[in-house]
């Protein structure tokens, strides 16, 4: 099936724009494919207002040529030939004419309404999707400084709000226009100088509506920001539901919950005032305009016509004016609705374009080749990074044969987790290179470079969905036989026969219906089936107890035979085996070999060994007071995940 989407390469010609302006153009321009539709509703709204315009100067033409005889039955593109010579005839002509205008009003209505609700729907659609596309696209940092309810909120409250504007305000935009232009044209061809009476209050109400969107406009905007802060709050206290549980936080939480819809009611009730003083205000003006098209119409048709004026105005003629000046009451209140609607649109427009407009910071280079992995040796050239100005890493240097388990130890906020992270590109180094096999994993594109990483966080993130669908995750063409092999490498098979459905037994989200062990499991089957080239563990069985622990590393110790393998860990048994052992401490690599050679040593790896050894009298009170130290300043470093 065809689709209307277009590829993201082409959904941001030029990301330095800013919706801000107008960011109804851009959608419309942007996402060409669905225009046709909006082209057709376009059509219906213009001919729909014209057929509704006709009631009116029939009804008048009818008093004037059957009632009053004061002029002849002559209607616009129709031959006279054509009209009936009696007066009923003429009547049932114009009754003719009425059912008629309002049938063609109410198909014209409905192709309408379908076609500017297709083409909003559609875009809605793809601009959900660039967004989404561009956020999972950005560096890993971006997330770390951002609140998931705000993310969410773009992606769903501001992309609606966009929405809605193109459904209901374009087509009403139309139809204030078509409305003025059609009613004003009628009025001055039946009497120009009562049109210009008529038309009088529309540069009042074109500079009140100016003032309105001044003011309103930083209303909006801050709604659009209260919504997302309320949103973050909603989301993070239903996710740590049970920790409110738990702690009898519920009254606390509810507080806060409060809180935070008080500040979203006082943006609410800011941009209220404004919006409630508008639309009286719009009435007034309208109304003051149609009393003085009253009046002078009405002093006219008696033989006073006021300010001078000369010549005739029939009753027919005043009673078309009458029924247009009313009805041009109509859409000018809707005019304010128009405005009101493009000013919401506006604030949300600009909120998604923060996300739109956001180069990332680790994407493939122009000039990217596949990863090309012949034995998995691994080399950090001088690296350095910091997180929001703080240094994480610090001259990193060192070279891991193909094939090699590595072990990586540390204090907490040491390093660890970022230093490995910079592996599949999660993030990039702001000095030195990370090479594979000699290539800068910069220089070869991302896809491959992930496809030959697999990385197993501490916190395993599981998806909605079933055991089988989390374990195939990434490696979607996976059957059911390599699934398995891959949960019996995990030692997750067992387990997950002794659920209710077995594989296809729905775990919830974030696999909340597993404990910490079982997700951790899991998630190494997904990345066993993945068969990577180079496997990294980030304390990938902290969860688990100490029997299944050595049940899964004897597993992956065959898994890892032939593969190059760095394992991130606390308890020391882990990579007491490994084949080299490297040692961080404020961000830099300060020992680096076996178990046995680091014990002889003595230095942070051998007081480590004594703390999990239970030989704490035999530490050094340096050692202990560093500790201390660390403790005081590590929430620094925990920004990065890193533990």
């Amino acid at each position: 099936m065809p689709s209307d989407h277009e590829p993201s390469s082409h959904a941001f010609p030029d990301r330095s724009e800013s919706w801000s302006g107008n960011p109804i153009w851009r959608l419309y321009t942007t996402y060409g494919a669905g225009r046709r539709y909006a082209v057709v509703g376009a059509v219906a709204t213009v001919l729909g207002r014209a057929f509704g315009l006709i009631p009116a100067f029939v009804i008048g033409l009818t008093v004037d040529a059957i009632f009053l005889a004061e002029r002849s039955y002559a209607l616009p593109f129709v031959p006279d030939r054509l009209v009936p010579d009696t007066d009923v005839g003429l009547l049932y002509v114009s009754i003719a004419i009425l059912l008629g205008a309002a049938a063609v009003g109410a198909v014209a209505s409905w192709v309408e309404d379908w076609g500017w609700s297709v083409f909003a729907q559609r875009v809605q659609r793809n601009l959900r999707v660039d967004a989404y596309e561009r956020l999972q696209d950005l560096e890993l940092a971006y997330f770390t400084g951002q609140r998931t309810g705000d993310l969410m909120s773009v992606l769903n409250n501001d992309v609606n709000a966009l929405e809605t504007f193109l459904r209901d305000g374009l087509s009403a935009t139309l139809w204030v226009l078509a409305t003025v232009v059609g009613i004003g044209v009628i009025l001055v061809g039946l009497n120009a100088p009562l049109a210009a009476v008529t038309l009088l209050p529309i540069p009042v109400l074109a500079a009140f509506t100016l003032l309105f969107t001044r003011l309103i406009e930083p209303r909006y905007l801050s709604i659009r920001e209260e919504i997302g802060d309320l949103n973050s709050r909603l989301e993070n206290n239903v996710s740590g539901i049970e920790v409110i549980k738990s702690e009898s936080a519920e009254e606390f939480e509810t507080e806060r919950v409060a809180e935070a819809s008080d500040a979203y009611l006082v943006a609410n009730l800011a941009a209220i005032k404004i919006r409630i003083t508008y639309f009286p205000g719009l009435n007034v003006i309208s109304g003051i305009g149609f009393a003085i098209t009253f009046l002078v119409g009405g002093l006219w048709v008696l033989g006073q016509p006021p300010f001078g004026l000369t010549g005739t105005l029939t009753p027919g003629a005043f009673v078309t004016f009458v029924i247009y000046a009313q009805q041009f009451l109509w859409p000018i209140i809707r005019l304010g609705d128009v405005v009101d609607d493009y000013e919401r649109a506006k604030a949300a427009g600009s909120r998604v374009q923060g996300v739109l407009s956001r180069t990332p910071a680790v994407l493939d280079r122009p000039d990217a080749r596949p990863l090309e992995v012949t034995e998995g040796a691994v080399t950090y050239d001088a690296v350095r990074f910091a997180y929001a100005g703080e240094p994480v890493l610090t001259d990193v240097d060192f070279a891991v044969d193909g094939g090699t388990t590595v072990g990586v130890v540390g204090p907490t906020g040491a390093g660890k987790s970022t230093l490995l992270k910079l592996l599949p590109r999660l993030y990039d180094p702001d000095e030195g290179a990370v090479r594979i096999d000699g290539q800068d994993v910069r220089d070869v594109t991302l896809r491959s470079l992930r496809r030959s990483v697999g990385y197993v966080s501490q916190e395993p993130f599981l998806f909605f969905g079933t055991v089988k669908e989390n374990i195939r995750y990434g490696t979607f063409g996976a059957g059911d036989d390599a699934i398995e092999r891959a949960a019996r490498r995990a030692q997750a098979h067992e387990f997950v026969e002794n659920l209710p459905d077995g594989y296809d037994t729905m775990i919830g989200e974030r696999g909340v219906k597993l404990s910490g062990g079982q997700r951790q499991r899991l998630a190494l089957a997904r990345t066993m089936l993945k068969d990577p080239a180079i496997l990294v563990l980030d304390e990938a069985t902290s969860a688990v107890d100490t029997e299944t622990e050595a049940l899964i590393q004897t597993q992956l110790a065959e898994f890892a035979a032939d593969r190059t393998t760095f394992v991130i860990a606390h308890r020391l048994s882990t990579v007491r085996t490994a084949d080299r052992i490297l040692v961080l401490d404020d961000g830099r690599v300060t020992e680096d070999g076996t178990h046995e050679a680091l014990l002889e040593t003595d230095g942070l790896y051998a007081n480590f060994w004594r703390v999990q050894t239970g030989d704490i009298a035999s530490l050094p009170r340096a050692f202990l007071e560093r500790a201390l130290r660390r403790q005081a300043v590590v929430g620094i470093d925990d920004r990065t995940d890193d533990d």
